[in-house]
């Protein structure tokens, strides 16, 4: 490896965290980068999972004050996040490259939809529903041990209709749930798939940094900004994902 390759790699890690921890898409910086560079795809996303469960955990540090009161609600759905990430990671492994291509856009798109749609205190003013939370982050858990790109978009998109609740905090509770489905994959990962060890460091070294500025200053943003940030951000992943 290069030094400008090392440079490289590190600057996108440094994106992947950033915009992981306010949005998510990351994976679409650093997986690109590592396929650019002479990496196999499934190395590649391999190495790049282990790099960012790094990312992933300095962006839930930054958003504790925001997770505060929201043990229990993680612990639940982080468990079906976990059980999720086991199956998607397994399918990595077993199935063809790509499987999921022409499907990934349009669950993009819908959660942006999804997302889009304002919510009324009418219409959201009853009980949690952790079930359907649970069954949530079940599914995207999948995703996120499979690929994992906007995998935080379809997860806040789907968290906001299950919670009544602030979408900061929400988000906070989304990058707990990445965070679990990342790390789970990793471990599966470092067991029994090929992992670039200096890559993956790289990429860990510069997503807890970017997940550290991304958290300090998305942390202000206003709940409504945010959602439309999130609708745009996953609009341009969809769009980018059609036409890769």
């Amino acid at each position: 490896m290069t030094v400008p390759d090392a440079l490289a790699i590190a600057a996108a890690g440094f994106t992947a965290g950033g915009v992981n921890t306010i949005v998510g898409s990351g994976s679409l910086v650093t997986f690109p980068t590592l396929l650019a560079l002479g990496y196999p795809p499934v190395t590649a996303n391999c190495s790049n999972t282990v790099g960012l469960v790094f990312g992933g955990i300095s962006g839930v540090l930054g958003y504790r004050r925001e997770l505060e009161g929201q043990q229990r609600r993680a612990l639940t759905l982080g468990t079906g996040t976990a059980a999720g990430a086991v199956l998607g990671g397994t399918l990595l492994l077993v199935l063809p490259p790509g499987v999921f291509k022409d499907v990934v856009p349009a669950l993009i798109l819908l959660a942006c939809l999804l997302m889009a749609i304002r919510r009324t205190p009418s219409a959201h003013a009853d009980h949690e529903r952790t079930a359907w939370g649970t069954v949530a982050s079940f599914g995207t858990g999948i995703y996120g041990g499979y690929f994992g790109a906007a995998q935080g978009i379809i997860l806040m998109s789907l968290l906001r209709f299950c919670f009544t609740d602030d979408l900061q905090r929400i988000n906070g509770l989304k990058n707990v749930l990445a965070a679990v489905a990342n790390g789970v994959a990793a471990v599966l990962f470092v067991f029994v798939a090929p992992v670039e060890w200096g890559p993956a460091a790289l990429i860990a070294a510069g997503s807890i940094v970017g997940a550290q500025v991304a958290a300090r200053y998305g942390r202000r943003i206003p709940p409504n900004v945010l959602r439309w940030i999130v609708v745009i951000g996953g609009t341009i992943v969809a769009v980018i994902l059609i036409f890769s």
